[in-house]
């Protein structure tokens, strides 16, 4: 039985699962092109580089749970954008740059950190003041810069947990009611003046810079104050944004599993065909070999090859379809046996045509609503396969998969401590792109097979 183009979209957009599986699908393109266009393609490719995450909190909770707590858990802040100032006389220029954030939490921060490079010539000083809520100010910290007789950049990252702010703070402890000397520097930062329990509202860090250049300059000025919550899906051992990893995975699962499906959907296709309207010694043939691949384990194959070969994610997309393409060559081979009987197969054999032409004018076309119903249900195959290979350690450890991600979480034991933001996100994710395409091609496969249907 054929259908026509409008005949099948009339009879898909009748099913309500088939309408479901578009609508998913339509929502993971559209986050796989926000994810192509909104993040920096140079985080993507820094996935496995430590120093490119330094800032970022180690297995910070996503920040959304607060919604859900009674005592807030403190944000990890990351602050890059400062108010600058600056002031010059005739002998002494002064850089301001400012810091205004909202402290609203129950819990301290686990520190605070700033980062910044300096262009200068001399000697100038350094000088980090906080602001509190209660309006205190307290100096953390007091430097000279190196000295330079020439125009030099100096980088630099201040910790809270130097000894030099540690002293600077317990000399400031006049403010306190309550001794200090075993608190930390954040602690002491944002502590209430008369009980150690945090104190909220806006605090002000002012990093001044005092030279005799005018020329001095601060280009780059970041502040980090540490917490235990950060974005969207938290970060992991690594310190490595979760959210950026999942959005990315979408467009790469996307990718893996659309390739392989249409590869393996089409070589299958084209071999199954030809075998079946050859028939004789060439159906039996290419269907004895089409017997011993469908007969290979093909998961243990799979393994050895990434191993032995290579673990490239496009590597990997070969083997995926190597394997892929025998189970779609046997049913379309008994198709293509029926459909050569037909009467206008014969007219065109007697009119001359070439065998070559016959398959792809008259029996291809007849095959494609079970190609296309064929194609939607290999893709979460195709998926799946790549993630068990990945969380097995065999996948392409330079793109953030869902199922490297899940690997990475093995690893670390994000189970047994209790992370589930690292392993619930990737396998929600693998489940629903799976089901997107199951929903598809169920509701395909009842418009090219009526028996389903009734």
């Amino acid at each position: 039985m054929s259908f026509s183009q409008q005949e099948i979209r009339n009879e898909f957009l009748k099913s309500k699962m088939g309408i479901a599986g578009i609508f998913i699908l339509s929502t993971l393109i559209i986050i796989s092109m926000v994810a192509i266009i909104a993040i920096p393609s140079e985080t993507f490719s820094e996935w496995n580089n430590p120093s490119n995450w330094i800032s970022y909190p180690k297995v910070a909770i996503p920040g959304w749970v607060n919604l859900f707590l009674i005592e807030k858990i403190p944000e990890h802040k990351i602050m890059n954008d400062p108010i600058k100032k600056m002031e010059s006389s005739e002998s002494v220029s002064t850089i301001s740059h400012q810091f205004v954030f909202n402290f609203d939490y129950d819990d301290f921060p686990n520190d605070f950190i700033y980062e910044f490079s300096a262009e200068y010539a001399g000697s100038p000083l350094l000088e980090i003041l906080v602001i509190r809520p209660d309006g205190v100010q307290l100096e953390i910290l007091s430097t000279s810069l190196p000295n330079s007789d020439l125009i030099t950049t100096h980088t630099e990252r201040i910790f809270s947990t130097d000894e030099l702010i540690k002293k600077k703070l317990f000399l400031q402890s006049e403010y306190f009611n309550f001794p200090v000397d075993n608190l930390s520097a954040e602690d002491i930062v944002f502590s209430k003046t008369d009980i150690h329990y945090p104190l909220k509202g806006n605090y002000v860090y002012m990093i001044n810079l005092y030279g005799v250049n005018s020329q001095n300059q601060i280009p780059e000025s970041k502040l980090i104050v540490g917490g235990k919550a950060f974005g969207i899906m938290g970060t992991d051992e690594l310190r490595r944004d979760l959210a950026i990893g999942l959005l990315w995975g979408t467009p790469l699962a996307l990718f893996i599993g659309i390739v392989v499906a249409i590869a393996s959907v089409v070589m299958g296709l084209l071999y199954g065909v030809y075998a079946g309207y050859k028939g004789k010694k060439t159906d039996e043939v290419m269907m004895r070999f089409n017997d011993v691949i469908y007969a290979l384990p093909a998961l243990p194959f799979l393994i050895i090859l990434s191993v032995t070969i290579s673990n490239s994610i496009f590597v990997m997309i070969g083997f995926l379809t190597i394997f892929g393409w025998v189970g779609v060559a046997k049913v379309s081979r008994s198709m293509a046996l029926q459909i050569k009987t037909r009467g206008y197969i014969d007219a065109a054999e007697m009119m001359g045509q070439r065998k070559s032409k016959i398959i792809i004018r008259h029996i291809l076309p007849q095959l494609l609503p079970y190609a296309f119903a064929s194609i939607a249900i290999s893709v979460p195959a195709a998926i799946t396969t790549e993630a068990g290979l990945s969380f097995l350690g065999l996948g392409d450890p330079s793109f953030p998969t869902w199922g490297q991600i899940l690997h990475d979480a093995n690893v670390y034991g994000a189970a047994s401590r209790g992370l589930w933001w690292w392993i619930l996100p990737p396998g929600i994710m693998i489940a629903i792109t799976g089901l997107a395409f199951v929903f598809i091609g169920n509701a395909l496969d009842v418009i090219v097979n009526p028996k389903l249907k009734r």
